[in-house]
């Protein structure tokens, strides 16, 4: 029951002492992924940039800084209110001139036009969405033809917490995501062993094929 609510929190933090909890976590933890997402994403500075799972903003401060031109857009979609909320306030400047758009929602059904984005990125996020399949083909469908997609993840973290029960499902597998990515229409889906600092992560790249 105890790993149960874990995994729920961690999926979906809520305004609670749980979610409090994680938003801790997810700044002492999330931290260098997000980081490097960005980093391995080769932002532009006139490029539209979609974080998924933004959680509570760290991500879009790191993106922010490459977007530098008068054309660069940064958006951003979380399913947690919570988390939602906390980022809203984090990028509210940015948010103020029309330089980020961020959303409550579904990854799944995003209010975003088709081949409408440059690159995305996300970190920690799409084990604990219900359907890869349905999410793949969303990203798909919103970025433009040769548009870069990167997420990074501790696997070592991610198995632990997966034999801790705290997974709900088996889609926390890179090779389940990466499949879903293929069957979308991603090219050159792979994944590599990386370091920070001597710390261990991997990153997972696919290019958007239309």
């Amino acid at each position: 029951m105890l790993a149960r609510r874990l995994g729920l929190q961690l999926g979906r933090p809520t305004r609670t002492l749980g979610g409090w909890l994680v938003s801790k976590f997810f700044k002492a933890h999330n931290d260098l992924l997000e980081e490097n997402a960005v980093k391995l994403s080769q932002i532009q500075p006139d490029e539209t940039v979609l974080e998924l799972g933004h959680g509570p903003g760290l991500g879009l401060q790191y993106a922010m800084q490459k977007l530098t031109g008068p054309q660069g857009k940064l958006l951003g979609v979380d399913v947690s209110e919570y988390m939602h909320q906390m980022a809203l306030e984090r990028m509210q400047e940015q948010i103020l001139v029309g330089k980020v758009k961020l959303i409550l929602g579904d990854v799944a059904a995003m209010p975003f036009e088709d081949h409408s984005v440059d690159k995305v990125f996300h970190c920690n996020c799409y084990y604990f969405w219900p359907d890869l399949q349905r999410a793949a083909a969303e990203i798909h469908r919103v970025m433009k033809p040769g548009g870069l997609m990167v997420t990074t993840l501790r696997l070592d973290r991610v198995e632990l917490l997966a034999d801790k029960k705290v997974m709900p499902t088996e889609n926390w597998r890179p090779e389940a995501y990466m499949q879903a990515l293929e069957s979308a229409g991603f090219t050159g889906v792979r994944m590599e062993n990386r370091k920070h600092k001597l710390i261990p992560y991997e990153a997972i790249y696919a290019t958007a094929a239309k």
